[in-house]
């Protein structure tokens, strides 16, 4: 192992990043990351297998070791971020190193195969996605901390929606932290393929700990924790598309509420250590389904008696990069050369990345202590027009002709972190607050029975009545229009 290196001094909000591989597409791609500060990468140094190449230093940084020294060096140089620059490396081999960085809390990224570096010229194009600053209005932030895989190491882990976006990344990170168990659901049995091919490398699917189920059936769900014993659930599943909500509210209550009320009672009567729900900043002051159901699945975990299982939910901006998020719409869009759907000029959203998202969700895990919602602090919103001027931008697209169609029902113009009367209390990490539940009203366990009796009947009438008294603050917005927008409102 080399000397510590003498790093020059950190420019303000820059992630430390290990380069993995000290040849030609490595040395090009630390230049560019020093070059230009807006990837939001700061090189600390290199990592490379050729013992020729040890301690020496291309471009001012030092190469501190080998592949094998990977754990030494991330925690010795305070790493944030390895990136792969050995585009020959086979994939299997790029996945075992994730693995391994992920159980020490640190993001991997890694450059495309050689072909696709000469057809973009030069390798730090590749890296164009990390410019995530210009964006969202921040830099992207290193949430999760080393301390998070103390909480997972050794525990069987139950995460519901695997097979989506957020559901598969906590599959990934938490895989890499050695659980003694890692239990994947989800009711769609395609996804869960594809989340176990990206995990293990192939898919069979023939596996205990891949499970195919519907929330929204409680026997099964018992049946599955009497089998597993989970310790730890992340409650990933959910319905989160805010249109189609606003068309199919039964469906969001069955989902979004009494399948969330079918885990919490399985997890307690099994003795789950931990719970943690994936909420949405729209459950603050609801003017949507979306919004009001995810608010109720709050007030479901508030409700619940007091046990030895420690109940708590985050609440996510728009996640760029999740399926069907606002960027994949916004980039087809751009490349056919139509207009860009927007629905009013001044709409504006929180953002956050999939792995800001992510290490919100485990630091989560680590800091609860009681029932709380816990916030990221996501900066200022960001209005979605600027956002789009920024993305096209970064694609080399000059003119960007905007289509205005007004808000959708149940859209807000600018979303909210905090609800009225939510105080925002500030936690052991320095950009993550919460909030602590008010008393369940009287008669709510009533009124909940009687919207699940609503929507099992596919009353959708009733279903707003009944989400209007039991979430006071749920407020339903009509919009400008009821078409419009392709983009699904995430989370």
């Amino acid at each position: 192992m080399s000397q510590p290196l003498l790093l020059h001094p950190r420019q303000a909000n820059l992630l430390r990043a290990i380069v993995l591989g000290a040849g030609e597409a490595g040395l090009a791609l630390s230049r560019d990351l020093h070059r230009v500060s807006s990837f939001g990468l700061q090189p600390v140094g290199f990592l490379d297998d050729d013992s020729a190449k040890q301690g020496r230093r291309y471009g001012g940084r030092r190469v501190l070791g080998t592949l094998a020294d990977l754990e030494q060096v991330l925690e010795r140089y305070r790493v944030d971020v390895v990136v792969v620059a050995i585009p020959s490396m086979p994939s299997h081999e790029v996945r075992q190193l994730g693995l391994r960085a992920a159980a020490q809390g640190v993001t991997v990224l890694h450059l495309p195969p050689f072909l696709s570096a000469l057809q973009r010229q030069i390798a730090g194009t590749d890296m164009r996605a990390l410019q995530v600053g210009p964006l969202i209005g921040r830099p992207e932030m290193h949430v999760v901390s080393r301390h998070a895989a103390e909480a997972i190491a050794g525990k069987r882990v139950l995460v519901t929606g695997a097979g989506g976006s957020i559901g598969s990344e906590l599959c990934r990170q938490v895989h890499g932290f050695g659980p003694d168990e890692l239990i994947m659901l989800d009711h769609d049995e395609s996804n869960l393929h594809r989340t176990q091919l990206e995990l293990w490398g192939e898919a069979l699917l023939d596996t205990e700990n891949t499970v195919v189920a519907d929330i929204r059936d409680c026997e099964r769900l018992f049946q599955l924790f009497r089998d597993h014993r989970p310790q730890i659930v992340f409650h990933a599943a959910a319905l989160k598309h805010l249109p189609v909500l606003e068309r199919h509210p039964c469906e969001g209550v069955k989902s979004n509420v009494r399948g969330t009320e079918n885990l919490v009672e399985a997890a307690m009567a099994h003795d789950v250590e931990r719970f943690v729900l994936i909420s949405t900043d729209k459950a603050a002051n609801p003017t949507s389904v979306l919004g009001a159901t995810k608010r109720l699945a709050e007030l479901v975990l508030d409700a619940q008696q007091p046990s030895s299982t420690v109940l708590t939910a985050v609440r996510f901006g728009n996640v760029l990069g999740s399926r069907g998020s606002l960027l994949h719409v916004v980039r087809d869009q751009l490349a056919s050369g139509s207009p860009v759907t927007v629905t009013h000029p001044d709409v504006s959203r929180f953002f956050m990345t999939i792995e800001e998202a992510v290490g919100l969700v485990l630091e989560a895990v680590r800091m609860s202590d009681g029932s709380a919602t816990y916030v990221l602090d996501m900066g200022e919103p960001v209005r979605i027009v600027d956002l789009v001027q920024n993305f096209a931008s970064l694609l080399n697209v000059r003119d960007v002709a905007f289509k205005y169609t007004g808000l959708r029902p149940g859209e807000k113009l600018t979303e909210e972190l905090f609800g009225a009367g939510e105080e925002a209390l500030p936690t052991d990490h320095p950009r993550i607050s919460m909030t602590r539940p008010p008393q369940a009203a009287a008669g709510f366990r009533a009124g909940l029975h009687e919207l699940y009796d609503a929507a099992a009947h596919n009353r959708a009438d009733e279903v707003f009545r009944h989400l209007r008294r039991l979430v006071p603050e749920y407020s339903p917005s009509p919009g400008l229009v009821s078409a419009g927008s392709p983009y699904p409102d995430d989370f």
